[in-house]
């Protein structure tokens, strides 16, 4: 039997009772899409799977996200293209080094943020794998967008309904210091602008969409827009709108990223294994027209 047990007051569900190693049946499927539209966020305990279940797994809730599991060249990649690897290994299977770039690039998964809102079409559900999980720190934190907005008042709600942010991860990674970009990389990082406030397609439930890659406001000077955006993800990560998952192995986690954020809690990445693999799901659409950037 299907069941899910509530894990704070808005945000988070554990889910028993589906098999993810296996073919779900469509009424797996509508259970899964319902709870992720209650509790935003699903746990779903001992899930041993493999890569290939797991691309087979997320294949039931839509297409992939195409180029947003990874910045890295194929031919440094250590899983499948299909994931973004997760972890502190390298394609040899030893720990990055301290100065590693792909460590580097990676620390931007401590700031909140949503899933490839640097894309046109943003990303629906990720769901991650945790294969080999850390005992101290490495928790991630969902924040419930969805709550948040509901928390506003009437003024700011008027206020943030038709604003437009421009996203990307040149944006995200430069609140680290991190600037050692290649041409090719450059180039698929233009700023994309999305809404910053979404309704939900099926439930109708408002959200905002905010995440570390913004790095403006369309119509706003910089300063001001970063000082407002700041704001509004202080006001939405307040305890009561969080969920942090302390990971056990084989736990498989799927959050949609049109209604929350997330982001990695510090951990001993040059002393530990953590091997954690995500894959996600591709949106509908737009949020916005785009034009020329």
């Amino acid at each position: 039997m299907i069941e899910i047990q509530p894990l704070t007051r808005h945000i988070g569900g554990r889910l028993t009772g589906i098999d993810a190693r296996r073919l779900l049946t469509p009424e797996e499927v509508k259970a899964v899409d319902a709870g992720m539209e209650e509790y935003a966020v699903l746990v779903l305990p001992d899930q041993n799977i493999t890569d290939e279940q797991q691309l087979a797994f997320t294949a039931n809730f839509g297409p992939f996200q195409d180029g947003a599991n990874s910045t890295e060249r194929r031919q440094e990649l250590r899983l499948d293209p299909a994931f973004a690897d997760v972890s502190n290994l390298d394609k040899t299977g030893q720990k990055l080094a301290r100065d590693d770039r792909r460590r580097m690039a990676s620390l931007g998964n401590r700031l909140w943020h949503s899933d490839a809102s640097f894309r046109v079409v943003p990303a629906n559900y990720s769901i991650l794998s945790g294969r080999v999980v850390v005992t101290k720190g490495g928790n991630t934190e969902f924040a419930d967008m969805r709550a948040a907005y509901d928390a506003l008042d009437p003024a700011t709600k008027a206020e943030v309904e038709n604003m437009i942010c421009e996203h990307s991860l040149i944006f995200s990674r430069a609140q680290l210091g991190f600037e050692a970009y290649r041409p090719d990389e450059l180039a698929g990082m233009k700023p994309v602008r999305h809404r910053l406030v979404r309704t939900h397609p099926t439930t109708g439930r408002k959200s905002l969409f905010l995440s570390a890659h913004i790095g403006t406001i369309v119509g706003w000077p910089q300063p001001e827009a970063l000082a407002f955006i700041r704001d509004l993800t202080e006001h939405a990560t307040q305890e009561q709108f969080v969920y942090s998952h302390r990971w056990t192995q084989h736990d498989l986690v799927i959050w949609d990223n049109r209604t929350t954020m997330h982001r990695v809690r510090r951990y001993d990445d040059l002393g530990t294994v953590r091997d954690l693999r995500r894959t996600t799901t591709r949106g509908d659409g737009p949020t916005t027209e785009q034009v020329a950037l």
